[in-house]
């Protein structure tokens, strides 16, 4: 009999099932697929006052970019296991009869150089019509999900998307829009981080970076290193010598009114550790506020795990244990330059983005942006 692999807080969820509520309409959902180099998510939602509702969702390790750093190509293998996953999403998205959607790849697909065929072989087998974006795209949308999590207090705020294949950071100042429009100033960015004049208090975007650097492509670059703690400490500075051209690297931020607000797996697997969560709970995670003096408390006992430690960990999960330590290194060369008391914890990225855009540009949220 093959060991069942343990499943815990920090395993990707679970596919939501939808409820036994009455079927929506059509016309009002919409979804969204996330296509990265570690994983395919997707959300299908339909709007609900300011924010949505969330009909049905999938996530699935794929793996897309296994082997990439090697060979510059998406394997046989990796686009196989992709496909398996996106006929499920091409089910889910027929069952629930969706017209409105977007679905996205990222960077997996932007550097590999069989990438076009790869989106012309998945429109032939699933029929969905993927689409590669850029990274000031895909930092803007990131952005936007975390519009709901922005302090009324925060006059500089740092959004961080740590991801499969890249890291995209977005600095943005919000000190001269009135405080209670500050969240919904970040999510008129839908637009573009430099949207045409508006009457409205604008947020200016200093500036933004995607670092080709995720927990998958930072991990492969010191895969030969054997010592666990050592290999950490060289990830780390090895993030952050790559941040030297992001403007606001070298300038010393006040504490009072700076936020940072953290999206990823990474992220939201360190919050469920804090909190001891043997099984995943997005309500406790959302919006967690966390210390450095926290987070480092966490990173020094996934090192006193060591791989095997952490592999049994029930708060890391089996699908994220190999990839832990590459996006704890990322986060900690983020709050050594950056110090600050808290980091905002966002179970929120991509996906809940491009939901916000699209329904946003038609105009169906209640005291939207506009």
């Amino acid at each position: 009999m093959t060991p069942r692999r343990p499943r815990g807080a920090g395993a990707f969820p679970k596919p939501v099932e939808p409820s036994a509520t009455p079927k929506p309409d059509p016309a009002e959902l919409y979804a969204a697929l996330d296509l990265g180099t570690n994983s395919c998510r997707m959300l299908i939602a339909q709007p609900k006052g300011s924010q949505f509702h969330v009909v049905d969702s999938f996530s699935k390790t794929v793996h897309l970019g296994a082997g990439l750093e090697a060979t510059g190509r998406l394997s046989r293998a990796s686009m196989s296991r992709t496909i398996q996953a996106l006929r499920i999403c091409q089910r889910k998205i027929e069952q629930h009869d969706v017209r409105r959607m977007r679905l996205v790849a990222t960077e997996a697909c932007r550097r590999a150089r069989n990438a076009r065929d790869f989106i012309r072989h998945v429109q032939r087998e699933t029929g969905l019509p993927l689409e590669i974006i850029q990274p000031e795209e895909e930092a803007r949308l990131a952005v936007v999900s975390c519009a709901p999590l922005v302090s009324t207090r925060t006059e500089q705020l740092l959004v961080v998307d740590i991801g499969g294949g890249s890291t995209e950071l977005v600095w943005i100042d919000l000190s001269s829009v009135p405080r209670h429009d500050r969240p919904r100033a970040i999510m008129r960015l839908h637009a573009g981080f430099h949207p045409p004049e508006s009457p409205f208090p604008a947020a200016k975007v200093v500036d933004w970076i995607s670092v080709p650097l995720g927990v998958a492509t930072l991990k492969d670059q010191f895969q030969d290193v054997e010592d666990d703690a050592a290999r950490f400490a060289l990830m780390s500075w090895f993030f952050e010598e790559n941040l030297a051209n992001f403007s606001p690297y070298s300038h010393q931020q006040p504490r009072e009114g700076f936020q940072i607000i953290g999206t990823s797996g990474t992220v939201t697997t360190v919050a469920a550790s804090f909190l001891n969560l043997k099984r995943y709970d997005r309500n406790k995670v959302d919006g967690l506020r966390m210390t450095s003096d926290q987070i480092d408390k966490v990173i020094r006992e996934y090192l006193l795990l060591g791989p095997e430690g952490r592999r049994s960990d029930p708060r890391i999960g089996w699908d994220r244990h190999t990839l832990i330590m590459s996006g704890a290194a990322i986060l900690q060369a983020l709050m050594r330059i950056w110090p600050t008391d808290r980091l905002s914890v966002a179970d929120r990225g991509l996906r809940e983005g491009l939901l916000y855009a699209q329904m946003c540009a038609d105009g169906v949220l209640e005291d939207g942006p506009f």
